[in-house]
């Protein structure tokens, strides 16, 4: 299981590979998005989601203050790492000589933090070798690589055996896949009594059918959101007990409204502001027990 230098090509996706995964593998290749290379810039934590909590607004300083864009691009960054605080929060105890698995690691962010916090084994997949070639290079600089690693691998065919990981989780990457698939290989990995968590955006059900704010940020990011219904089935379906269910689109929402005002927008942050205020998406952290 030794990382695979890169070679300057994309090396082929192990596992049931379809053309819908090598345009993934493609358009996060080429993703180059300023948002999340600046805002990594900030401490070398590199993610790829989106934060939550309260903005500390005397951190952003006044208005006309030449330095604020900084302090804002700051200041999302903060709330970013706050987000994957929270989701390594509801891991729970973690053994140092267990191992955690990142299934849609992105440029590994959230894996070190993970490291820091547990001590243990840090295994993330993605489908595009840029990204693991990235993440690769920052836990080397960090002097963490025995211990942290990306490989460029499908999450639909995770390279561990059965019941090996303590815990495991996706980040706002579960919307790329089937989630009955999903489930079932993360239900494998995991040891009985392991920890599966998921923070993701899901379509409300009460709402009737996805909106057009939704379709727009399925456009928008080649992904399928599912709704939170179906999450909830995927993992009843593949003996994963959720231990907790949190809606924390109030606590997202201030992180979006702030990047609306910064230099580093997209052109879709009103869908996810619209979608989020008028209840037809939501911001969900679901915790759930192998059993």
């Amino acid at each position: 299981m030794d990382i695979t230098p890169a070679t300057g090509t994309t090396p082929a996706i192990p596992g049931p590979a379809t053309p819908y995964q090598d345009d993934i593998a493609r358009y996060w290749d080429q993703e180059a998005r300023p948002v999340n290379l600046k805002l990594g810039d900030v401490d070398g934590l590199y993610h790829h989601h989106y934060g939550i909590g309260d903005v500390d607004q005397a951190a952003l300083g006044d208005p006309g203050d030449s330095e604020r864009e900084k302090k804002v691009i700051a200041e999302l960054h903060r709330l970013e790492s706050a987000q994957a605080d929270v989701l390594l929060n509801h891991l729970g105890h973690v053994p140092r000589d267990g191992m955690l698995v990142d299934a849609g690691c992105g440029r590994g962010g959230s894996m070190v933090m993970a490291h820091q916090r547990f001590g243990c084994r840090v295994e993330g997949l993605t489908l595009s070798a840029k990204q693991a070639d990235f993440a690769n290079q920052r836990v080397r600089q960090l002097g963490i690589d025995s211990h942290v690693r990306s490989q460029v691998r499908n999450m639909l065919d995770m390279p561990f055996e059965t019941g090996s990981a303590a815990g495991s989780w996706n980040n706002e990457s579960s919307m790329y896949v089937d989630l009955d698939d999903l489930m079932a290989e993360h239900s494998r990995v995991l040891s009985v009594g392991g920890r599966y968590v998921t923070i993701t955006g899901c379509w409300n059900p009460v709402y009737g059918q996805p909106s057009k704010w939704v379709s727009q940020i399925n456009a928008h990011f080649e992904c399928n959101i599912h709704s939170r219904r179906e999450y909830l089935r995927a993992m009843a379906d593949n003996r994963l007990v959720p231990q907790a269910v949190i809606d924390l689109t109030p606590d997202t929402l201030p992180y979006w409204e702030l990047r609306a005002t910064s230099s580093l927008v997209t052109g879709i942050e009103e869908a996810f502001l619209e979608s989020y205020k008028d209840g037809s998406f939501q911001y969900l952290l679901i915790a759930a027990d192998r059993v």
